[in-house]
């Protein structure tokens, strides 16, 4: 869930965007289409085929598993209306924004490429190098609540953290133990030699993004608040959006899910972006202001283990705040390493 950015519209109301645009003399045209680029699988896991899809939720029982499965979905595509910041009890007030899990997860987490979640609940409990210690999946949800939808826990014993630990549990049924299927993460383009730039992607977000997400990055509030509260498309930046401690407000992170997934309706297959498009409109995005995340300077307590675009310091090499955050980063990625083997050949 960290990270986030789906345009989270019906395909008809896509199609009206681009009607009313044509009618308004408004141009859609976007950088040259890039080659896709699908990242190939961790050296030695066998892949299971393409053509494997996630189980159907509606397919379930009306029984006490269906019905849990079925609130997990609906949390996690509509986070907003349950435990979002305008529901009418207040202890619900969980999320502090009007995004949803699926505003990040695309297709409610089942997106090849866009952050999915099928096999997730399999990977825990898990080491987490930003914690510096063995997480469950909860307490992983929980890091989605605190800084991409910049609110607070859910108690791992609440009705909405089982529903949605339920729902991610059933789109991990079925898969052979020790296989990964394609299509985790958000991608694995080519990085640049020079540092993304934001002004270039200023350029390119208002012809690709601007149009559904403001040219103030603020989104379209849904038409009915009194049904829905959410966001039919979030915001990229400002006090709505997620926090600066978010996985999306990392490059590496933004600019392969926006490859691989933006404009609306792109997939990885068809990306509309060129790569360096990608990493400079990705670059505009996190340089924007959002909501501010205290203690983040407690994060990844082996700052080895520390991601290089991870745009907020300490970090155990030399290197500049900015160039973490915008690149290249081929040379922190040289440091480090070196640092590493230092630090090896220091041990007994």
């Amino acid at each position: 869930m960290e990270s986030f950015v789906q345009v989270n519209l019906e395909r008809g109301s896509w199609l009206t965007a681009i009607t009313l645009a044509g009618l308004l003399g408004l141009s859609l045209a976007i950088p040259a289409r890039a080659q896709s680029v699908p990242p190939a699988p961790a050296p030695g896991k066998p892949v299971i085929d393409r053509t494997w899809s996630p189980p159907e939720v509606g397919a379930l029982a009306d029984d006490v598993n269906g019905k849990l499965i079925r609130r997990g979905r609906d949390l996690f595509t509509a986070t907003y209306a349950h435990i979002g910041p305008d529901v009418s009890d207040p202890a619900k007030r969980f999320a502090g924004n009007n995004l949803a899990c699926g505003s990040c997860h695309l297709q409610a987490g089942t997106k090849k490429f866009g952050l999915p979640v099928y096999g997730l609940a399999r990977d825990f409990p898990a080491y987490s190098a930003r914690a510096g210690a063995d997480i469950t999946l909860p307490d992983r949800l929980n890091s989605c609540m605190q800084r991409s939808m910049n609110g607070r826990a859910l108690p791992a014993d609440s009705p909405e953290m089982q529903a949605l630990v339920g729902y991610i549990d059933f789109l991990s049924r079925g898969l052979p133990a020790g296989e990964k299927l394609t299509g985790y993460g958000s991608g694995n383009m080519p990085e640049l030699d020079r540092a993304a730039d934001p002004e270039r992607g200023k350029a390119v977000y208002a012809k690709a993004c601007a149009l559904c997400h403001g040219p103030e990055g603020a989104g379209i509030r849904r038409s009915a608040p009194w049904t829905d509260l959410g966001d039919l498309v979030p915001p990229l930046w400002g006090p709505g959006s997620f926090n600066n401690g978010a996985g999306m407000n990392r490059l590496i992170t933004a600019a392969n899910f926006l490859h691989a997934n933006m404009p609306h309706g792109t997939d990885y297959l068809n990306p509309q972006l060129s790569v360096d498009a990608a990493w400079d409109v990705a670059a505009y995005m996190v340089s924007q202001p959002r909501p501010q995340k205290a203690g983040l300077d407690k994060d990844f307590p082996d700052l080895l283990l520390k991601p290089v675009d991870t745009p907020y310091g300490p970090y155990a090499d030399s290197f500049s705040e900015k160039q973490h955050k915008y690149g290249p980063y081929a040379p922190i990625r040289a440091a480090i390493a070196k640092l590493k083997a230092e630090a090896a050949g220091k041990r007994p």
